[in-house]
């Protein structure tokens, strides 16, 4: 082969490779959704405030998202608790579909003014510890 022949070779060799090796590369950059140990929230990805977020916000973070599910969560609005969320979404969606949304969303909440099961929601507190907040504290 001649210095030419032997140059177009290379360089396409070269582009072949990069080809395949972008088709092996993740097509998203967004964090995994690996669970955490207690199999709560994906641990990787933060949840967004059903009272506060946006309809893009909304798109961006819950997976499969859909717009009709986007003005169904924002209706609802204000949110008190997350028993609020799963009765009003139910309405559209079974308890599965519930849960699944349930990991990339939250309900602030107030503990004072909360259940145990609403305590839950909160990354890393077990039921036996919010049932434990809630009991009645003696002196």
């Amino acid at each position: 082969m001649n210095k030419k022949s032997t140059l177009i070779s290379l360089i396409s060799l070269g582009l072949l490779m990069l080809i395949a090796c972008s088709a092996g590369a993740p097509a998203s950059t967004q964090p995994s959704t690996t669970t955490q140990n207690n199999g709560s929230a994906p641990a990787n990805i933060a949840r967004v405030n059903l009272n506060t977020a946006s309809d893009s916000d909304f798109l961006a973070a819950v997976p499969g998202l859909g717009n009709r599910m986007v003005r169904e969560f924002m209706e609802y609005r204000p949110y008190i608790s997350i028993q609020q969320f799963r009765q009003e979404i139910g309405k559209y969606v079974d308890d599965a579909q519930v849960a699944e949304y349930e990991q990339f969303v939250y309900v602030p909440i107030s503990i004072n003014d909360s259940d145990s099961e609403t305590l839950e929601q909160i990354p890393g507190l077990s039921a036996d510890e919010a049932a434990s907040v809630m009991s009645p504290m003696t002196f």
